[in-house]
């Protein structure tokens, strides 16, 4: 099953104006339009904690809901895009920046590298829509920011109050075991798109 580029770049523009209306409005949730509504999305925080929201409805409330909370301000920059229109997957690799400025006046930023891996499909109506959506960034980075953030008393209470809470008891956490949805994304967990095979 193949894409047409024109209509894969048409919904990545589409999908780049939303999240820069998203970031300024500092409402994530109107995202969930993108995805259809059987779609899985998840990231893993450590070998045995991972996140995944199962369906449109769960990837607005906690995906673009819960796991932003305390995020305000900050913004996910898109530096380069990949995209396979044979196997229909976009990959996007992103810039973490705080909106937060340290005593040089620069930006806080995560320096590890971020990215989004998509699945594409079709609606009823013939129209893209992600099928499912794995996420990467550098944890260890991730951290390093955030406490060096805390330190230097530019925190928002938002912020601080996400650091004070339990991960792992939080709505959409797992254990790998449990995990409602596969790691990789299920077509890619069923050897749809391997592309070479290892003796």
């Amino acid at each position: 099953m193949g894409f047409r580029r024109r209509d894969i770049e048409a919904l990545w523009r589409r999908w780049l104006s939303a999240n820069r209306t998203a970031e300024a409005e500092r409402d994530w949730a109107p995202l969930a339009d993108f995805y259809a509504p059987d779609a899985t999305y998840g990231w893993m925080y450590t070998p045995d904690e991972h996140f995944m929201a199962v369906g449109r409805e769960e990837i607005r409330r906690y995906a673009l809901g819960t796991e932003m909370a305390g995020l305000d301000g900050w913004h996910y920059d898109y530096q380069a895009t990949v995209t396979d229109d044979v196997a229909g997957m976009v990959i996007g690799f992103w810039k973490q920046r705080a909106g937060i400025l340290d005593d040089e006046g620069r930006e806080y930023e995560i320096t590890g590298i971020g990215g989004s891996w998509f699945g594409l499909g079709e609606n009823a109506h013939g129209a893209l829509e992600f099928a499912w959506q794995r996420d990467w960034f550098d944890l260890g980075s991730t951290a390093h920011t955030f406490l060096a953030i805390v330190a230097s008393g530019r925190a928002p209470q938002g912020l601080v109050d996400r650091m004070s809470l339990d991960g792992k008891s939080q709505p959409g956490h797992y254990t790998l075991k449990d995990l409602p949805s596969s790691v990789w994304p299920p077509p890619v967990e069923a050897g749809a798109h391997v592309t070479r095979e290892l003796s």
